[in-house]
């Protein structure tokens, strides 16, 4: 499982949209404004739907704007929280490439911090 993307989740994300730098998550579409909709799974299996806007700032290069809002709610999203998105590729019958979201929350325990999966 190879990961494409992390990070600490800011204000800005959880109320508004989750903005992940284009390249990382290798080629899409270069025109600004294109829209497509981003399919991935919890570690619980359930498919989630993002639509996702391609979007250029004069400070940053071309970002997708993702739309996960209800996931956010669902997970209870706080800022810090670590967000990371894997690409997992299947070998069996067919190989398929599967798009997995994870959620990490730092938590102290005994003196150590360590990094658990938020299961809401």
């Amino acid at each position: 499982m190879a990961t494409l993307f992390s990070k600490l989740v800011t204000s800005a994300d959880i109320e508004g949209c989750l903005a992940i730098p284009a390249c990382s998550l290798g080629p899409l579409p270069s025109q600004q404004g294109h829209s497509m909709n981003m399919r991935v799974h919890d570690d619980k299996g359930q498919e989630w739907t993002f639509p996702c806007l391609i979007q250029r700032n004069e400070n940053v290069e071309p970002f997708l704007s993702v739309g996960w809002i209800e996931f956010a709610r669902q997970r209870n999203l706080r800022i810090d929280d670590k967000v990371s998105i894997h690409e997992e590729i299947i070998k069996n019958q067919d190989t398929a490439t599967f798009i997995r979201i994870q959620v990490e929350r730092k938590l102290r325990v005994f003196g150590a911090d360590i990094w658990a999966t938020v299961k809401n």
